[in-house]
């Protein structure tokens, strides 16, 4: 009989997640490109190898049984550890790493990101690039878990003792801002908290895998739309879904063709004080120093804040 070290491959890892993802064997056999019985085959050798049930097969769906999620979950971290480690390998041989992951926080110009993006690849590295779209204190846990090597767009103070570094980004204003036809557009300034609370806010959820996350600019008892990104939160102010509180360079283009209409409010003015940060490995690899010198540039600092595309 197999044992576990036998068939917890990374391959049969790799497997299970296409099942658990289609919902049934079926659907996980035709994206595999392998005939269902020998997908079923191997799922039923690696559930008889650990004496567990993976999936529960009581209906015509693969639902994962409590031990089938843990497994996957563990797998997903030793499938991380594998790629890190065929990384490092990569990075101690050529000097490049094999894959670069940038955690990319949403007030961050993709704009500007995907030039710089262009002007690496014009090097021609061996070096594939990984873009995630973080929110809040998503960005800086992307890169503390390990899940990225470069978080543009931290809004956290990064810690020490996870053998973080970090410099300064830059500042970004924010300004309360709606659509010309809510009733908000209308109201006297400076609008207080009060008159606030009565109409929807928009806000954008913090994309944090463990805990609650941040929350900004929201009071208690409000009526809120959560949307995922920031740039999906500006078109829902567009339509008038809701106000709140949105960068002033993302805003500014719409606040001068009378999209928006910005707004006084009763609080404090919002600058969100940002930085970048990385990993501080003993030797870098090429790609990420290349990164990190782009980063040095205060002009490069300031487009990544300021130069989103417009109307």
């Amino acid at each position: 009989m197999q044992t576990a070290r036998d068939v917890l491959t990374p391959d049969a890892l790799s497997m299970l997640q296409a099942v658990a993802r289609a919902g049934s064997l079926a659907g996980a056999a035709r994206t595999l490109g392998v005939v269902p019985s020998a997908l079923t085959y191997r799922v039923r050798q690696i559930e008889d190898a650990l004496d567990v049930l993976l999936f529960d097969r009581s209906s015509r769906q693969a639902r994962l049984t409590e031990a089938g999620a843990e497994l996957l979950r563990e797998g997903e971290r030793l499938l991380q550890d594998i790629d890190a480690i065929a990384n490092r390998v990569k990075r101690v041989a050529t000097g490049w790493e094999s894959q670069l992951t940038i955690a990319v926080d949403g007030l961050i110009s993709r704009h500007i990101l995907l030039e710089l993006t262009g002007a690496f690849f014009a090097l021609n590295p061996p070096t594939r690039v990984k873009l995630r779209d973080e929110t809040l204190s998503g960005t800086l846990e992307a890169l503390t878990s390990g899940q990225a090597d470069l978080a543009v767009g931290v809004v956290l103070e990064p810690t020490n003792s996870a053998g973080i570094q970090s410099r300064p980004l830059g500042g970004v204003a924010f300004l309360f801002a709606v659509a010309p036809h809510h009733p908000l557009a209308a109201a006297p300034e400076p609008l207080n908290d009060e008159l606030l609370r009565q109409h929807r806010a928009v806000a954008v959820a913090d994309s944090v895998q463990r805990g609650g996350g941040l929350t900004m600019g929201l009071l208690g008892g409000q009526d809120v739309l959560t949307v995922p990104t920031m740039h999906a939160k500006l078109d829902a102010q567009l339509r008038g879904l809701g106000g709140g509180f949105l960068p002033e360079p993302m805003a500014r283009p719409y606040i001068e063709t009378g999209r928006l209409v910005a707004k006084k409010v009763d609080r404090p003015e919002r600058l969100a004080r940002m930085s970048y940060a990385w990993r501080g490995a003993a030797s870098q690899g090429r790609a990420l120093q290349w990164w990190l010198g782009q980063l040095e540039s205060p002009t490069t600092r300031t487009a990544l804040l300021e130069k989103h595309y417009g109307v």
